[in-house]
């Protein structure tokens, strides 16, 4: 059994920080640049994975280095690896270029384009994690996991939301800019949703429960290095809470720490730390979370 199974990319990340963009035809030198794994649900499974949850995976890589490199890496921090199939067609691919806090993004999904749910895999999960998936993917993912008692939760990124399957999304992970271009405003009883996270520019996030109850979570200040996977931590956050039986309020109080330990590196898994660490930070911030099992 399975505390979590993410499902969605697996990419090989190459990002460049420079002090300008170029122009049309023209060569810089960036001032640094990190190479690493990435992919949005992949990167929120290896936050959980270090947290130590028992973790699984759903997606597919390339017959590469950069697929056996995923595999590999998942196997070394203890993720299973039995959902991800190896096709024969490249690996995922994102470049980012950031200046500041502007960043520019070019994917090559590749391989990704080939995963496909493994229901028997899926059946051996408590919760279910989603992240950059096609519609037809999360639509009979969320069917699936509502008819078998799994409680999921999808981080939405740019995909269309079903609104057919809506009101089965057990936590809907937005940022503020996708939830204003879904709903027109910041209302958060505009969603179906059971419970929803938004996250907010600059930090915090407005989140509502089940009950209704709408609380406001203020964010952590950091100095911004590279928001990369800044997302994938929150929802780290989320999970962990909730399937601790945290208050959302508490989970997402540790998905902004999370995110806040993310912006200040470069690349989406260069600030993942245990949870020991996590712990004495959340202290030192005086974020009265309840790790101990006292709320």
């Amino acid at each position: 059994m399975f505390d979590v199974i993410g499902i969605g990319n697996l990419n090989y990340d190459i990002i460049m920080l420079v002090d300008r963009f170029p122009e049309f035809h023209e060569k810089i030198s960036a001032k640094k640049a990190v190479f690493g794994l990435g992919g949005a649900a992949g990167n929120t499974i290896t936050w959980l994975a270090h947290m130590g949850l028992k973790t699984g995976f759903i997606g597919a890589v390339g017959n590469d280095e950069v697929g056996r490199a995923h595999i590999e890496y998942f196997k070394r921090i203890g993720v299973d690896t039995g959902g991800i199939k190896v096709v024969d067609v490249p690996s995922g691919i994102a470049v980012a270029i950031i200046h500041g806090e502007d960043k520019r993004i070019v994917k090559y999904l590749g391989a990704n384009e080939k995963r496909e749910l493994d229901f028997d895999y899926m059946k051996r999960a408590r919760h279910i994690h989603l992240s950059s998936n096609p519609p037809r993917i999360i639509r009979e993912a969320i069917e699936f996991a509502s008819e078998n008692g799994i409680t999921v939760s999808l981080d939405i990124g740019e995909a269309p939301l079903p609104e057919d399957v809506e009101e089965r999304i057990d936590y809907l992970l937005m940022n503020e800019d996708e939830y204003r271009r879904k709903f027109g405003s910041l209302d958060p009883s505009l969603s179906k949703a059971k419970n929803l996270i938004i996250t907010l520019n600059g930090g915090g996030a407005i989140v509502r429960d089940q009950q209704g109850r709408i609380k406001e979570i203020r964010g952590l200040s950091a100095k911004v290095v590279d928001s990369t996977g800044a997302g994938d931590s929150f929802a780290a956050g989320i999970i962990f809470g909730v399937l601790k039986g945290w208050s959302l309020e508490d989970s997402a109080k540790l998905g902004m720490l999370l995110a806040y330990l993310t912006v200040q590196k470069v690349g989406a898994r260069s600030a993942v730390v245990p949870l020991e660490r996590i712990v004495e930070k959340s202290r030192e911030l005086n974020l009265n979370l309840p790790f101990d099992g006292n709320p």
